[in-house]
């Protein structure tokens, strides 16, 4: 029984010695009787009793029985209505996530174009196009293009590419030419010799390299021609798309000039072809002379033929006199035949014949450059003002 009370006793200490009234510990009892006097001093002594604090902390653990947390529950539809008013407001931000999407063009914001710029594309004077691009319609871009042509050679179509196109230049604008024919008669009338150009025109429509590596600074811009280029039509023959080679070369370059004058061969090949479908406008230098008339009736039909299948919008510029000796009867003759089948597309500019056309190729430069104050350089600047003014209407 001593052992049952001492240990149900609340004051014993751990040690298993009893608490005396002078705050010793007191020996162990050796009956019941002593250890039930030595209990009478206990209350006396309860707030030096330190343990208890060890057996508080078992109270806290009945706290959550005595103060049940199922009790807030009434207060979490009071939370719920409180916040409803406050989540209202952000639904209409909940509506505009919904869409996962959104953010995904965010991140590429930068790099896209706007609808503006989508719908209503701004091209400046200079920038370019991609190299492969079409180049559009005239109103798309800054240069008019134009192709000198006629099957028949010898008709001054070389003199009338080099010497028009100066014209322009004199009058403030930026010109390109470029020389389609293998003859390279362009290229070596601005001083270039055909046979040790690195590249060439060839390279451009066979090998696609970009045009610019083919142009030169001379007088005006030429985009030199070679030998190699009598091989340019086989080489060409088994490209898809072979028809638009000099179209697709262009579109880099056609906001960079004003006028591109292409200088074609005396044949409606191939390259011919390519330039009828690169150009708007079409100038046909003709000798007044009746066999070199006959060419037109076949140019007309290659004509309709690409306006056709290729280009819609090239059409007639002007058909041009040239060579004219208006001491011979035959001559007068070949004009009004012109005149008479042809009306408003003959210019009233003409080329009259003059040994300065035939001097000024040996000095590498145009007859404007080699004699500005004689007859012949003024026989292209009445043109040039008529080609600007408007056509030959």
């Amino acid at each position: 029984m001593g052992l049952f009370n001492r240990g149900s006793k609340s004051d014993v200490p751990l040690s298993g010695d009893e608490w005396s009234t002078n705050g010793h510990g007191a020996k162990r009892p050796q009956d019941a009787d002593r250890s039930e006097l030595e209990r009478q001093p206990v209350p006396a002594s309860e707030p030096e009793r330190e343990p208890e604090a060890e057996v508080i902390e078992e109270q806290p653990a009945a706290e959550p029985e005595e103060t049940p947390e199922p009790e807030p529950t009434p207060s979490e539809p009071e939370r719920e209505e409180t916040p409803e008013p406050e989540s209202r407001p952000a639904e209409p931000e909940v509506k505009t996530k919904p869409p996962v999407n959104p953010p995904e063009p965010q991140e590429g914001d930068d790099k896209r174009m706007s609808a503006e710029q989508a719908l209503a594309p701004v091209r400046r004077p200079g920038m370019g196009r991609p190299p492969g691009a079409h180049i559009g319609d005239a109103s798309e871009r800054r240069a008019k293009i134009i192709s000198f042509a006629n099957q028949k050679g010898g008709v001054a179509k070389t003199t009338t590419t080099l010497n028009l196109a100066v014209a322009f230049a004199e009058s403030g604008h930026d010109v390109l030419a470029i020389d389609l024919d293998p003859q390279g008669n362009l290229t070596m009338s601005q001083g270039v010799d055909p046979d040790k150009v690195e590249r060439s025109m060839y390279d451009v429509l066979v090998d696609h390299i970009p045009i610019r590596e083919v142009i030169q600074g001379r007088e005006i811009d030429i985009a030199v021609a070679s030998i190699d280029l009598a091989g340019a039509e086989i080489a060409m023959s088994m490209q898809i798309g072979r028809e638009r080679s000099l179209e697709k070369a262009l579109s880099a370059v056609v906001d960079d000039y004003d006028f591109v004058c292409i200088d074609t061969p005396p044949s409606l090949g191939l390259l011919t072809v390519n330039a009828l479908t690169a150009s708007d406008k079409v100038i046909v230098p003709v000798q007044c002379e009746y066999l070199s008339m006959r060419g037109l009736v076949q140019l007309q039909n290659t004509l309709e033929m690409i306006r056709e299948n290729l280009n819609p919008r090239v059409q007639i510029e002007g058909i041009l006199p040239t060579m004219l000796d208006s001491r011979t009867i035959h001559a007068k003759e070949a004009v009004e035949i012109l005149e008479e089948n042809f009306g408003e597309l003959v210019f009233k500019s003409r080329i009259r014949k003059a040994i300065k056309f035939a001097e000024a190729p040996v000095r590498g430069s145009s007859v404007l450059k080699y004699d500005p104050q004689g007859n012949a350089a003024q026989y292209y600047r009445d043109l040039a003002e008529e080609v600007l003014t408007n056509g030959a209407s």
